[in-house]
């Protein structure tokens, strides 16, 4: 077999630092494949970015301001049937109808929203207040809106890590802003070392993953949040109440695949009290750190996956 050179690949897409790690025979060819993936994931944000007016996304969202309906095409109709199955797997916690709760949280100020602000805006959202029968979707109350963010990034990591690996890469890692797959280990069958972070100690290193294959994804209430009075607000927030939630400071899940880790990991986040339970029955490598700094999961006791 000829030899194998590292390369390593940045850039910045959905809004987060991103890289593309391969081993290749020659750089062309690594370059080749690392461009295949992000011109896909550039692909993928230009299709679902609520930033942009142009998206596919903004043009569902303004069917959704007037209670319409539209036609999908067939990816997006898969977004949708995961987002669905999220929603009932979760008892209706992960329910991509919520990401219109930003109107009321802005945590770049210093103020709380009020409860009136709250509940006039969950009355916008529902899964259930929208019809979806393939490839038709329809929106029952004026004003709601769909968000892809807690879905997207993971399938956007998936697919780049599949071309790459079409491409004819067989020792990788794709990560989009610490959502990572793996697309097999160092050539001398060695893992990556993928370090998670503290949550409230960002620059510390909780817990050092060694993988070989598969994906991790982590959620927590570090990445947007306000602190009023001591109180810390982070931005999961719990479609139900319209508020963050006070439990998990950040879950971290291994999976095949990095959509099902990321929707996991946000609804471990979700569940609160219950969230480490319901993360122990899913079946899968699971880590959470509580707001009181507790611990737990099975990644605590086997590092190596």
């Amino acid at each position: 077999m000829a030899h194998l050179k590292y390369y390593q690949f940045d850039f910045k897409a959905m809004g987060s630092p991103c890289s593309i790690q391969l081993y290749a025979k020659s750089e062309k060819r690594g370059r080749d494949a690392a461009e295949m993936a992000i011109t896909d994931v550039n692909r993928l944000e230009a299709l679902y970015s609520r930033y942009r007016a142009d998206s596919f996304l903004s043009e569902i969202n303004r069917v959704a301001a007037i209670a319409g309906n539209i036609t999908v095409d067939e990816e997006t109709a898969g977004l949708l049937d995961y987002a669905a199955t999220c929603y009932q797997q979760s008892d209706g916690l992960f329910d991509i109808t919520s990401g219109i709760l930003r109107q009321a949280w802005n945590f770049k100020s210093s103020q709380l929203p009020t409860n009136e602000e709250i509940d006039r805006i969950k009355e916008k959202i529902g899964w259930n207040q929208l019809v979806w029968k393939r490839p038709f979707l329809s929106f029952g109350v004026p004003g709601m809106e769909i968000d892809f963010g807690g879905v997207v990034k993971e399938y956007a990591v998936d697919r780049a890590a599949a071309l790459c690996s079409d491409a004819g890469i067989r020792h990788g890692v794709v990560n989009l802003g610490g959502d990572i797959k793996i697309i097999g280990s160092h050539p001398d069958d060695s893992p990556w070392r993928i370090a998670i972070r503290h949550p409230r100690h960002p620059d510390t290193a909780l817990i050092t993953l060694l993988l070989r294959a598969g994906a991790v994804a982590s959620s927590g209430d570090y990445e947007r949040c306000i602190t009023i009075n001591g109180m810390r607000y982070g931005h999961v927030l719990n479609p139900k109440t319209g508020w963050p939630v006070r439990h998990m400071a950040a879950v971290s899940i291994v999976g095949e695949y990095c959509v099902v880790a990321g929707s996991a990991s946000t609804i471990g986040m979700l569940k609160e009290e219950q969230g480490s339970e319901w993360l122990s029955e899913l079946g899968l490598p699971y880590l959470w750190v509580d707001v009181s700094g507790n611990a737990g999961g099975s990644l605590l006791e086997a590092e190596t996956v």
